[in-house]
């Protein structure tokens, strides 16, 4: 199934920037989403494919950067490219510090705002692929035994078929048998190839669960 096709948000409450920089946006092939406040966003909901955002820094009601902290609040990892006409140095450290993609003063060029959409759109498209890695390993651990994903974990550690056989009470025959079960399943192409998903899955389990 193909992926959907990346969108621009564009958050802006003077009109005429949204449509300027909608058909500049459009003009290099990109869907657009032209909104004038925040809360118009919240009503229209996430777009499904790769996407970012251009954000205004002021904006009536909840400010921008308020809006960026509310989304890591809320563990939404979006791109936010900040514009604004009344920008400063102090502001602008505070926008990259939490994670914007750009922060450009009006008026600006054409190219360094399609530069920032385009890192922003590869970096959203990066993390989507990279969650649907995570899940996808995580639906393969899913289909382990409990014991299995005891064996996987000793394997993990480095630890030989023997002394996992000793430590879990079980011959070493046995191991083997469940330690292959437990690469086929988890379709790992070698040792280290386990570890890695065996760290990845432990990072799972101790993340906090988004709100």
């Amino acid at each position: 199934m193909s992926e959907a096709k990346p969108t621009v948000v564009v958050i802006d409450d003077d009109s005429a920037i949204r449509e300027s920089l909608g058909s500049l946006l459009r003009s290099v092939g990109l869907d657009v989403r032209t909104l004038a406040s925040v809360p118009e966003f919240v009503r229209s909901g996430h777009p499904e494919g790769p996407s970012c955002l251009i954000l205004d820094v002021r904006l009536p009601g909840k400010s921008g950067l308020d809006f960026q902290r509310e989304l890591a609040a809320e563990n939404i990892r979006l791109p936010i490219i900040f514009i604004t006409g009344h920008g400063d140095i102090r502001m602008s450290v505070q926008a990259m510090k939490d994670g914007a993609i750009e922060f450009l003063t009006k008026p600006f060029r054409d190219q360094d705002l399609l530069d920032a959409v385009q890192v922003g759109l590869a970096r959203d498209r990066a993390r989507r692929e990279e969650e649907l890695s995570l899940l996808s390993l995580r639906v393969r651990f899913e289909t382990l035994t409990p014991r299995e994903r005891e064996v996987m974990t000793e394997v993990a550690r480095g630890r030989l078929n023997k002394q996992i056989a000793f430590d879990i009470g079980i011959s070493e025959i046995t191991v083997k048998v469940h330690r292959g079960q437990v690469m086929r399943k988890m379709k790992a192409s070698s040792l280290p190839d386990l570890a890695r998903m065996a760290d990845k899955l432990k990072a799972l389990a101790q993340k906090p669960e988004a709100p």
